[in-house]
């Protein structure tokens, strides 16, 4: 199996901070953050450690990996895989590595899933987490089987591993992908899996990130409370599109979010044939706060990663510039003009 990498940068469309008032800014956003009651699986006090990190280096910008792969029904194998695109990401100089969905195993029908779902803290998820510890690498992984609330149901849950192998974030997938396909198969992933019912945020060296997975990326409204309500930066979109659905909206898809947003997207992708019923469209992206793809590898269905640079200052010009946030109209002006 060949692998491959490949690295871009973000160009700004005009700087408007210095890189010291850029750092002011972010304490600022941190302070407002820590004063703030809202829960998160993270605590202010390492939320404050992990954005001052960034800002004492003097960093406007860090560097993340996308992975791309064809999982399959093994877990092993699934692990080897992901384990090779840690070490090039580390080789590339990313600090985040994200996975696609369904990185640790894909069955070869509806529901053989529920066969190898388990808790967090159970030998599968762990040996992640040991893998991110051995290269001080955060992982994004997306799409986690994880044990539901009974043996006929689990849970396609992003977890967010750190450097250190702690588990900093869950989010469960809220919208769960109930489709016929056009000219192919039908889906009912709602047969198995459990939906799940709250938005999270997490800070993070890479800055606030909002974690979602694959079908989420057809309701805009969740990205618009990642941004709005939770003050997310990055939105993470790790993803298992069929071929059929990824050909016709994928790119487009992700680029709106980023747009509407003016967040970084980051989604990871499968590609390719993972048995002979299901095949996934691929196309790993890292997109800016502008619409451009920043990174994606020459080939849609190889394994391998894009790397590029979170650029935290272009975030802020883009957002300046078009004050989005400042001109969107509250839930209550929408309510009294559909009267």
């Amino acid at each position: 199996m060949s692998f491959r990498f490949h690295v871009a940068h973000s160009t700004p469309l005009g700087k408007i901070r210095s890189s010291s008032t850029h750092q002011q800014h972010h304490k600022h956003i941190l302070a407002k953050r820590c004063g703030s009651t809202s829960s998160n699986s993270v605590s202010v006090k390492s939320r404050a450690r992990e954005l001052d990190s960034v800002i004492m280096a003097g960093a406007s910008s860090v560097r993340v990996a996308v992975a791309q792969m064809t999982s399959i029904n093994d877990l092993a194998a699934n692990f080897a895989t992901c384990s090779r695109l840690v070490k090039e990401a580390a080789s590339a100089g990313a600090k985040l590595l994200c996975l696609p969905e369904n990185f640790s195993y894909v069955g070869d029908k509806d529901g053989d899933s529920l066969k190898v779902a388990e808790t967090l803290d159970g030998p599968i998820m762990q040996g992640y987490c040991s893998l991110a510890r051995e290269s001080s690498m955060w992982l994004s992984l997306g799409g986690f089987q994880e044990k539901g609330s009974d043996d006929a149901h689990l849970c396609n849950t992003h977890v967010l591993v750190d450097d250190a192998g702690n588990i900093r974030s869950t989010y469960r997938k809220m919208h769960l992908f109930d489709v016929d396909i056009p000219g192919g198969r039908s889906y009912k992933e709602s047969s198995f899996t459990e939906a799940g019912k709250d938005i999270v945020a997490v800070d993070s060296p890479f800055g606030r990130l909002g974690p979602t997975v694959c079908y989420d990326l057809r309701f805009p409204e969740l990205y618009q409370q990642l941004r709005f309500q939770h003050e997310a930066q990055v939105l993470l979109v790790p993803s298992a599109f069929t071929k059929v659905t990824g050909q016709a909206h994928w790119e487009i898809l992700l680029r709106a979010r980023a747009i509407e947003t003016q967040c970084y997207v980051i989604a990871a992708a499968q590609a390719g044939k993972h048995n002979d019923k299901r095949e996934s469209y691929g196309d790993s992206l890292i997109i800016d706060p502008w619409g451009t793809v920043i990174g994606r590898l020459p080939d849609r269905l190889s394994t391998g990663i894009a790397v590029a640079d979170i650029d935290f200052s272009l975030i802020d010009s883009v957002r300046a510039k078009m004050p989005i946030a400042k001109h969107r109209k509250s839930i209550d002006f929408w309510k009294s003009a559909s009267l």
